[in-house]
């Protein structure tokens, strides 16, 4: 069930680390409408732009968090940067003294992808930065920040990824990145068990992210044009879903039943009850099988 409090999580301190867009975004606004105060990072700012060169700041997050009635600080960091990490740290600590929920969603690598390459073919320097940038930072990010945690039982590390199963995902470097989220959360979950810390993996389906608007050059308004190019993205979801799974996990006095699972953006929908930013509740799993996907 959907908890009935309209600010379940104030008091709760946050970190989503990757919101500048996507599914981070998503997570980050949920979370901040539920009461919690979040803490958002990415690499991209109005002043700074990262290397991918998207217009998303987080900046922009931090405002859309406020506008729903939350409250956010939007602090940039280059989370493969141990350096850059720990000062984060070290400011939330000093600002709140601790940390409630932690999530890792820094992935960067889609431009770094190279779909139909098999290992042999494909760039080893890109695929090794997949790996820096979407495992290596989320153990440096964990490093830092879990023990910002564990004074503080009832929290909740959420490893965002891609799936809930260790299937090969078309890319070598590519699946074994988000295998590797969903292995980090079943390990972490036994590391944090004794201190009440749930560790829970979460995807979501297809994302109806910014970035795959562009790609298919539609926009959120007629998004449905993008079937043309792609006709699953009829299934897709808006990052605001995943978003209402994240936060209703962290709402959830019961999280620690899940700690250690990968959990989906749908399958939380049927448990929790929450639809998505257009009124729909998409179901990945369900259109995917269907398909034979």
């Amino acid at each position: 069930m959907m908890t009935n409090h309209p600010k379940p999580l104030a008091g709760k301190i946050a970190l989503v680390a990757g919101a500048t867009r996507g599914a981070g975004r998503g997570i980050a606004i949920e979370l901040g409408a539920l009461g919690a105060h979040v803490y958002v990072t990415g690499r991209t700012t109005r002043q700074q732009y990262s290397d991918l060169n998207r217009q998303e700041t987080i900046e922009e997050t931090a405002e859309r968090i406020q506008a729903r009635g939350g409250t956010a600080s939007a602090i940039r960091t280059d989370h493969s940067d141990p350096q850059q990490v720990q000062q984060l740290a070290e400011i939330i600590k000093t600002q709140h003294g601790g940390l409630d929920i932690l999530v890792n969603d820094i992935w960067g690598g889609d431009h770094l992808t190279k779909w139909g390459q098999k290992l042999w073919e494909h760039s080893l320097e890109d695929g090794l930065q997949i790996h820096q940038r979407a495992v290596h930072t989320h153990l440096i990010t964990s490093y830092w920040m879990l023990p910002l945690m564990l004074e503080r039982p009832g929290g909740l590390v959420l490893e965002i990824t891609d799936g809930v199963d260790y299937r090969f995902r078309g890319n070598v470097y590519y699946s074994l990145s988000k295998i590797s989220g969903i292995h980090l959360a079943a390990a972490l979950a036994e590391e944090l068990r004794p201190y009440q810390i749930a560790a829970i993996a979460l995807t979501p389906g297809f994302l109806r992210s910014e970035a795959m608007l562009d790609l298919f050059g539609v926009t959120e308004a007629n998004w449905q044009e993008g079937t043309k190019v792609e006709p699953h993205f009829i299934a897709s979801e808006t990052p605001a879903y995943v978003g209402q799974a994240a936060a209703q996990l962290a709402a959830d006095p019961e999280v620690m039943l899940f700690t250690g699972q990968a959990l989906s953006s749908w399958e939380l929908s049927d448990r929790y009850g929450f639809v998505d930013a257009d009124g729909t509740r998409p179901h990945w799993g369900r259109y995917a099988e269907s398909q034979g996907l």
